[in-house]
């Protein structure tokens, strides 16, 4: 990384806050909040929000030039470092706002992907967010102009960065390519570590959710791992793959996903789609909202639009309404869209009774139920039941081992002939 672009930290930087409500200004506010609360995991600080009701963002400027007017007043009396707009900008307006106040100007995507330049740890998750960073800067760089050079270090330049405003878009376009590269090679890589996973015929189960839900704590709870977990949003960018066995002995497999977020921006989802898609071969979705935020319900129909855009929506969903020990223990929580519905605190533990009743639920529901003879010769079959099924009894007779479970369908298919033979 060129030392242009380091991270700043001689000062907290301080941003004012800016969105364009289209009728509906409440909602434009707690976008606004959303976008504090991501400029606080960034490091930065938030000294003024203001929403512009306009029928639509203005083509040049996002908010009009009598609001930069106003912003620029108040860039100097808050002595901010910049502006955020909560919308995505182009190339002339951020150039335009920038010229028109005399500050950095950012958008909410350059923020959400500094942040995902900062919290990537693994080379693949570095990948990711670096194409979405260059796809994104290639859009732009014709047009940014002086609204790039302002840029300068802090806060919106993470990542690879640019040296120079003059940049070849042919050297990023190679850069984009072999990127696109390793990252498809990685993409090899896990597809065949799924084969795997799918030829021992073990279940699996992907933990999707909005950002900050508490993903990572109840995979933690659920497989005595130790995923990094804080009560941040996108703590934890990388998918992670972690065994459980149930109280009933089925041993189950739980996929840690990216967070989702609203307005995500369009070039981290494709470049995460392969990490996403992940939830796509799961055997069940499991949906985690922090029943203790005012905007769950919103939260909520963000994942299942980013499912439903990612191709998934076939899977058997079980929604798990997380932090129950800071809401009101007679709260109702429903989601009329999931086969089942739970109430839990994964940080304590409570109501996971419950969650592991449904899981077992679902997956019997999707195995055939067997009451046969396997002959002592096969006994292997039983070990591989009891590993990927559910095994509800087995006694030792002369003529071998006679079990009563419920077994995957595929495994059914492929160990019939071995059980009576």
């Amino acid at each position: 990384m060129n030392d242009l672009f380091k991270e700043n930290t001689d000062h907290k930087e301080k941003y004012i806050l800016v969105a364009v409500a289209s009728g509906n200004e409440e909602a434009a506010w707690d976008s606004l909040d959303e976008l504090a609360d991501l400029l606080d995991t960034a490091g930065g600080e938030t000294v003024m929000q203001t929403v512009q009701n306009l029928a639509h963002p203005d083509r040049s400027t996002y908010i009009g030039k009598g609001k930069a007017a106003e912003l620029r007043e108040s860039i100097e009396i808050h002595e901010a470092d910049g502006i955020i707009c909560d919308d995505e900008l182009t190339a002339s307006q951020m150039r335009n706002l920038s010229e028109l106040t005399g500050a950095k100007v950012i958008d909410r995507t350059t923020l959400i992907l500094d942040i995902f330049a900062a919290h990537a740890r693994t080379r693949e998750g570095k990948l990711q967010v670096e194409i979405a960073q260059q796809k994104y800067r290639y859009a732009r760089l014709r047009g940014m102009g002086e609204a790039l050079s302002r840029l300068g270090a802090g806060i919106g330049t993470r990542g690879p960065g640019e040296t120079k405003l003059e940049t070849d878009r042919r050297v990023i376009q190679k850069r984009i390519k072999i990127l696109s590269d390793d990252i498809e090679a990685m993409k090899k890589a896990r597809d065949t570590a799924r084969k795997k996973r799918s030829a021992n015929a073990v279940p699996t189960a992907a933990i999707v959710g909005y950002t900050n839900a508490g993903k990572s704590t109840l995979l933690n709870r659920l497989t005595g791992s130790d995923v990094l977990s804080e009560d941040k949003l996108f703590a934890t960018l990388d998918p992670t793959t972690r065994a459980a066995v149930l109280p009933d002995g089925q041993q189950l497999l739980f996929t840690d996903t990216v967070g989702f977020i609203n307005k995500l921006p369009h070039n981290l989802v494709d470049a995460f789609r392969s990490t996403l898609e992940e939830a796509g071969y799961a055997d069940i979705i499991v949906h985690v909202i922090d029943a203790s935020d005012p905007q769950a319900e919103m939260h909520r129909r963000v994942v299942y639009d980013t499912l439903i855009d990612l191709g998934i929506t076939d899977k058997p969903v079980i929604t798990v309404w997380n932090k129950a020990d800071l809401v009101d223990e007679d709260a109702l929580f429903r989601d009329f869209s999931a086969d089942a519905s739970v109430k839990i605190s994964a940080k304590t533990g409570a109501g996971l009774d419950g969650f592991y009743d449904e899981l077992a639920r679902i997956l019997r529901d999707s195995r055939v139920y067997v009451d046969t003879m396997i002959p002592y010769k096969n006994t292997a079959v039983v070990a591989e039941i009891r590993k990927t099924g559910q095994l509800l009894s087995e006694e030792y007779e002369e003529e071998g081992i006679h079990i009563k479970a419920y077994v995957p369908r595929a495994l059914a298919a492929k160990r019939e002939l071995e059980w009576k033979n």
